[in-house]
């Protein structure tokens, strides 16, 4: 049973996730919030494996929320849930530690798949947010010399996938090699990057133009 948190300050929004999560049988959600203003104590209250977490709330909005939960629980993954497709949020969510970007119209049954998708190392996005994503990456900073990471033709494939929301299962499929491979990359990847995650490789992707 994969144990959602969900924070928003609309209660029919909360009320709505609540009812899609508690319809499929592996989700449980352990707890909905209307304020991120005690999201650490919430969290250590519910001990959930996923965290849903709506961008724009009033007092503590969902970024800084995610970076204060990144910094007190840096594997537990969080997903930003949001009306607005805009560029500042998108990398400030990413940057604060962000796994994932849905936008609030999104199916259900992919926002669950995204939930699945997260706990296997993947950074899910709507399609609509990984464009944007792309975009930030080709207009933003120029990108960084083959040599300042090190990074392999492979390696650089794989965090460009990982950038577009891929998880290891799919990068396997999309390039034809085995699970255990795309793993081995992921952990060379984060080794170079000195990052620990899919959240942090895709914020520091976008800042350097890696992808």
């Amino acid at each position: 049973m994969i144990r959602v948190a969900l924070f928003d300050d609309s209660r029919a929004q909360r009320e709505g996730l609540e009812a899609v999560i508690g319809s499929v049988t592996d989700l449980e959600c352990v707890g909905a919030f209307p304020s991120a203003r005690n999201a650490i104590r919430d969290v250590e209250g519910c001990t959930p494996q996923v965290v849903l977490m709506d961008i724009d709330m009033p007092g503590v909005d969902g970024v800084q929320a995610a970076a204060l939960l990144r910094a007190r629980f840096p594997q537990l993954p969080i997903i930003m849930l949001t009306v607005i497709e805009d560029d500042a949020r998108i990398f400030a969510a990413i940057s604060a530690g962000a796994d994932g970007y849905f936008l609030k119209q999104t199916e259900p049954m992919r926002l669950i798949e995204g939930i699945r998708e997260v706990l296997e190392g993947g950074a899910p996005m709507t399609p609509s947010i990984a464009r944007r994503v792309l975009k930030l990456m080709k207009h933003g900073p120029a990108p960084a010399s083959s040599d300042e990471f090190h990074l392999s033709e492979r390696e650089r494939q794989i965090l460009n996938l990982l950038v577009l929301g891929h998880t290891y299962k799919h990068i396997a499929s999309d390039l034809n090699i085995a699970y255990a491979t795309v793993n081995k990359h992921v952990s060379n990847v984060y080794a170079k990057l000195r990052v620990q995650s899919a959240s942090e490789a895709v914020a520091l992707a976008i800042r350097k133009g890696l992808a």
